[in-house]
């Protein structure tokens, strides 16, 4: 959550999220045209590459000495690439390829997996198990969990009845939240053992394609974007937690009133009504569109990140407190020649309320950043250098080495 790339028609672009005001353009490539995949490896110089004029190829570069590290071609359009600091991941639509970062060797190929025609899987970026997540059927929501650590399957989660569409992992590999094609449910599962932690409702009334799924760093909230114009944002937390007592309202009464139901009623019913309803909302001026959601710290404080497929980074307030609405306090536009072009119109910057500031400031609700585990604050997003060797595994990949990488073609 440190930086965002996007691939246009003309290449690929890197950008710093260190900063609200300011977008840092870190690297700009117009060698490779048409890119629909870019992936960099958190806030180091390696950056792969998948473009439509060779889908089937997948290339490595050290974008700060503007090498190629290695390309590899696979039988089929590569769908998605994901990748940690021990493992890259590429996903095929009824194949997998796990390779070994450190020298890019092809360790595992997971064959005839069930038809994934979005590429949808998910890589823990915690090295230090690599948990991998995809589909295990084409007909129901199973779950197929892999260590991509011992090459090994680790279980199968049954985790909706129709089709999955989203899976994402938080940051320490504990947890996997998941959607299905339906998209009014989200579960979260622990990991390994795949028993369902928290369970919520997006919404009742409508399907919706859920197109992001991602934790904070802390794993405190989950957010969910689909093709609707709101973002959901959930919070994990246990209903045993200690809270204060309920003020005698209407809602407050109605509310002991349906749990006390909940009681009498079938499963499937009372499952539904007991369910967590989002704890903030984001309502973009926007629908129909793909966009990627993230939930980083920027300055200190809280933040949820929309990017859109027209080339727009919406930067909103998150009040990890009280939750509600969320505030719009900046629109970048990505796709300006040069400096970036930002959008004055909607350049809001509301005041922020007192409480809130000296909510967010408490340590004990917003941790550092650069205490996550597998995370790096070191300014190396802005600056693309290289992950310090002791955040590595093992073998640790010295990207500023020529040596190290020798470019190779495979």
């Amino acid at each position: 959550c440190s930086s965002l790339a996007i691939g246009t028609t003309t290449g690929y672009r890197l950008f710093s999220l260190s900063s609200v005001e300011q977008l840092d353009q870190v690297h700009e490539s117009n060698e490779i045209p048409d890119v629909y995949i870019v992936e960099r490896l958190f806030s180091s110089s390696l950056v792969v590459v998948v473009s439509h004029a060779r889908p089937q190829q997948m290339n490595v570069y050290h974008f700060k000495k503007g090498t190629e590290i290695c390309n590899y071609s696979y039988s089929s359009n590569i769908l998605s690439i994901r990748l940690n600091r021990q493992r890259l991941v590429v996903c095929l639509e009824e194949s997998i390829y796990i390779h070994n970062i450190k020298d890019m060797k092809l360790l595992k190929t997971i064959l005839d997996t069930p038809p994934n025609a979005t590429g949808l899987c998910a890589l823990s970026i915690n090295h230090a198990n690599s948990y991998l997540a995809y589909p295990g059927s084409a007909t129901s929501g199973e779950i197929a969990l892999y260590d991509g650590n011992t090459l090994k399957t680790a279980c199968a989660i049954p985790a909706h009845d129709g089709p999955l569409a989203a899976l994402a992992f938080n940051s320490t590999g504990s947890k996997l939240a998941s959607a299905s094609e339906k998209g009014t449910v989200i579960r979260v599962f622990s990991i390994p053992g795949g028993q369902k932690l928290y369970e919520f409702r997006r919404g009742m009334k409508r399907y919706v394609n859920i197109s992001s799924l991602v934790f904070s760093m802390d794993s405190q909230f989950l957010c969910a974007s689909s093709n609707t114009e709101t973002v959901h944002i959930f919070k994990l937390e246990h209903l045993t937690d200690s809270r204060p007592e309920e003020p005698p309202t209407w809602s407050g009464y109605m509310g002991k009133m349906f749990q006390a139901a909940t009681n009498y009623l079938p499963a499937q019913v009372s499952g539904m009504m007991s369910q967590d309803r989002a704890f903030a909302t984001v309502r973009l001026n926007i629908s129909g569109q793909r966009n990627i959601c993230a939930l980083s710290t920027i300055q200190k404080l809280p933040r949820l990140l929309v990017t859109t497929s027209d080339g727009h980074l919406y930067i909103y307030n998150l009040d990890p407190q009280d939750g509600g609405e969320c505030v719009l306090i900046k629109n970048h536009s990505l796709l300006g020649s040069g400096k970036m072009e930002e959008n004055k119109e909607n350049d809001l910057q509301p005041p922020v309320p007192q409480s809130y500031a000296a909510t967010v400031a408490r340590q004990s609700t917003v941790p550092s950043t650069s205490t996550m585990p597998g995370y790096s604050e070191d300014g190396g997003a802005l600056r693309g250098e290289v992950i310090p060797e002791h955040e590595f595994a093992t073998g640790p990949v010295c990207l500023d080495d020529e040596n190290e990488f020798p470019p190779v073609s495979i």
